[in-house]
């Protein structure tokens, strides 16, 4: 029997939280609850969990910083995180994806919404478990059963977002793919909303793996259209 999944809900909201974790629980989630920032991360080191579902608009240390510690964090590096989030400021949601957040949905929210994707960014960062490839470009590794990635045999951490997106152009090398596309290889599905998080994606790559992110030798923009992964001729 596949062991359950523990979902960290870091939400200062008493009742968005048991919101949260009365649904997550439905859907056949373990859930432990945090109120606070600090205590979040005290959580991360005793329990483990497998998933932090995130709230910016924390009292005290906020869900910005939150996210900086944990991507600090060896141990944690590759932790998923849902952002979770009543700010309007689109900048506020875009920092927190450049931070590393692997989603984000914004208040008011459906619940059933919220366990959707806790459950896509889940099944994205387990996905490489079911794929014995290894894909080698240029100077680049990126061994997807272990979720590992190696430029120029310097071990890059990156967030499960970030390797599935990475993987989807690297398996297509040369192949224009637009954001959609994208959108749909790491989610399931493609909404025009969350399109932008595509391009927030590839700045965090880029900065991870290209030696000049501002002339990127990988990962090519084609204007207009989307992305593509640059083929062995060009790396």
């Amino acid at each position: 029997m596949t062991p359950m999944k523990t979902i960290l809900v870091v939400e200062d909201e008493p009742r968005i939280a048991a919101l949260a974790r009365d649904y997550l629980e439905h859907a056949g989630f373990t859930v432990l609850i945090s109120r606070d920032g600090a205590d979040g991360l005290r959580q991360l080191k005793i329990r483990r969990p497998d998933l932090v579902v995130l709230d910016l608009g924390l009292p005290g240390m906020d869900g910005l910083d939150v996210t900086r510690e944990i991507r600090r964090d060896t141990d944690h590096a590759s932790l998923p995180i849902v952002i979770l989030t009543a700010r309007d400021d689109e900048v506020d949601r875009v920092l927190g994806l450049e931070l590393g957040a692997d989603d984000y949905i914004t208040k008011p929210f459906s619940p059933r919404e919220l366990v959707a994707r806790v459950r896509a960014v889940l099944r994205r960062s387990e996905r490489a478990d079911t794929d014995a490839e290894v894909i080698r470009a240029g100077g680049m590794t990126i061994d997807v059963p272990r979720m590992r990635v190696e430029v120029d045999g310097r071990e890059v951490d990156l967030t499960p977002s970030e390797f599935q997106l990475l993987t989807a152009l690297a398996r297509r090398q040369g192949r224009i793919l637009t954001r959609s596309q994208l959108l749909d290889s790491i989610h399931g599905f493609a909404l025009e909303s969350y399109e932008r998080a595509i391009d927030t994606h590839i700045k965090n790559l880029r900065r991870k793996l290209e030696p000049d992110p501002r002339a990127p030798s990988y990962l090519l923009t084609v204007y207009g259209v989307g992305y593509r992964f640059a083929d062995e001729r060009e790396s």
